[in-house]
């Protein structure tokens, strides 16, 4: 089991910013493309190896983000349809999600209905911040690719409110 420390920092323009471990160590950096279309965010991990890469598509109705993992493995975020609450869609993840995701406050299982993580919002920050629990460290870059993306949907959509 894995506990990581999760702080917002997007910006629209190009940012560094470590993800830290329960110890303080590092164990991701995330770094987002300067003035570069569409916008991505690279994950690095502690050894400064490419993890994945979260890429904004272009030219579609409604938003849609794919990360794409350095095993060749990828997954797509796009938002649905809705005349009230924003929803949206995974595809492609392999795992089902138990929760509220905007919220930032879910579990991911694996098709056993065992629990892979946890990520829990704290609240009392300036910044989103969140603790993301892995407990099959063999997901632990899956899942913070995807808690990754899901904070840089979460950013673009306030940004655009």
């Amino acid at each position: 089991m894995r506990t990581f420390l999760v702080k917002q920092k997007f910006r629209l323009d190009g940012e560094r910013f470590d993800i830290k471990d329960d110890r303080g160590n590092i164990s991701y950096q995330v770094e987002g493309s300067f003035f570069k279309i569409p916008k991505t965010f690279t994950i690095y991990d502690a050894d400064n190896q490419k993890v994945s890469e979260i890429r904004k598509e272009i030219l579609t109705f409604l938003p849609r983000f794919e990360v794409q993992m350095t095993n060749g493995d990828s997954f797509y975020i796009r938002k649905k349809l809705t005349f009230f609450r924003d929803k949206y869609e995974f595809d492609n993840l392999g795992l089902r999600i138990e929760g509220n995701i905007w919220d930032l406050n879910f579990k991911l299982l694996d098709d056993r209905d065992q629990v892979i993580a946890e990520i829990a919002k704290e609240l009392f920050h300036l910044t989103s911040t969140y603790t993301v629990t892995v407990y099959d460290e063999s997901y632990a870059d899956l899942v913070i690719s995807l808690c990754v993306a899901i904070d840089y949907v979460e950013m673009l959509e306030s940004q655009s409110n």
